[in-house]
């Protein structure tokens, strides 16, 4: 399982920096509705969707969805875009409300778990953001000139995210003993959570200096901090929505890791969370 994981790993990581720094926009953003689709297709059967046609008709939803919007959107004004800074604004208060849902469960199940509809719901609220994040992100300084301040900044989101899970794991099989969320992810620890905090923290301070972006915001620490804690969320919640499905992999899709989801749960959170903050809270980057 290691050794595919590693692979995996090798091969993906390459790509999705390729992606970030050779991709225009548009056509970046047809890969992360792809991405989203099959995201779609995976979080119907924890909606309760768990038929074969059920499953594609919903990632087709998703996917189709979102490219629809895309072709209405001006690349060089998304900040501008009521739609988009909406969806925004929605995912703050949507990953707040999922903090809720995760530290009260199992009883918050009792609000959701026996309607299709609502379960559907928590499912677009989780990936139209992120797309509208991951674009947000990728297009800044784009219309000015800097084409690839936006993939830096994604970059760095990214960064965050992986750094946390990596120091989480390593410090929680070292040292775990305290159970953060037992009733939704037994192998989560408080031990682990400090550690994802402070290799975050080395990734976000090595990027301070040796980043090529110039400026940057004084509140990106604070913000990088509760981007971290958040995506911490973003995999409970999807942890959450497993464990009352029945489904230990969101699917199959990547050899050694799971499904999609499985994969970017963490940055459906994160990457909403962090445009959210910079760009309608404070005062941009």
């Amino acid at each position: 399982m290691l050794k595919y994981r590693l692979i995996t790993a090798i091969i993906l990581i390459p790509l999705v920096i390729l992606a970030l720094f050779m991709l225009p926009p548009a056509a970046f953003g047809f890969v992360v509705i792809a991405v989203c689709g099959l995201g779609g297709w995976e979080w119907a059967q924890f909606a309760g969707l768990f038929g074969a046609g059920q499953r594609i008709v919903t990632g087709l939803v998703f996917a189709a969805g979102l490219a629809a919007w895309q072709l209405t959107l001006d690349m060089n004004y998304l900040t501008a875009d009521l739609a988009v800074t909406g969806s925004l604004w929605v995912a703050l208060v949507w990953w707040i409300c999922a903090v809720l849902l995760v530290v009260t469960f199992p009883k918050s199940a009792a609000l959701w778990k026996n309607s299709v509809v609502i379960r559907l719901l928590f499912g677009v609220v989780t990936i139209v953001p992120f797309y509208s994040g991951m674009m947000v992100l990728r297009t800044q300084g784009y219309a000015g000139g800097d084409i690839y301040q936006g993939s830096w900044w994604l970059l760095y989101v990214m960064l965050l995210v992986w750094a946390a899970d990596s120091g989480a794991y390593a410090f929680g099989r070292l040292m775990g003993k305290h159970k953060m969320a037992p009733r939704v992810s037994p192998g989560k620890t408080l031990e682990g959570l400090a550690g994802g905090l402070i290799t975050a923290g080395l990734v976000s301070w090595l990027f301070s200096h040796y980043s090529p972006l110039h400026n940057l915001p004084e509140h990106l620490i604070p913000v990088s901090v509760i981007v971290v804690l958040i995506s911490v969320f973003g995999d409970l919640t999807e942890s959450m929505f497993k464990r009352q499905s029945g489904v230990k992999d969101s699917s199959q899709l990547i050899p050694g890791h799971g499904g999609v989801m499985d994969r970017i749960d963490s940055l459906t959170a994160a990457v909403p969370v962090f445009a959210g903050l910079i760009l309608l809270v404070f005062s941009g980057f």
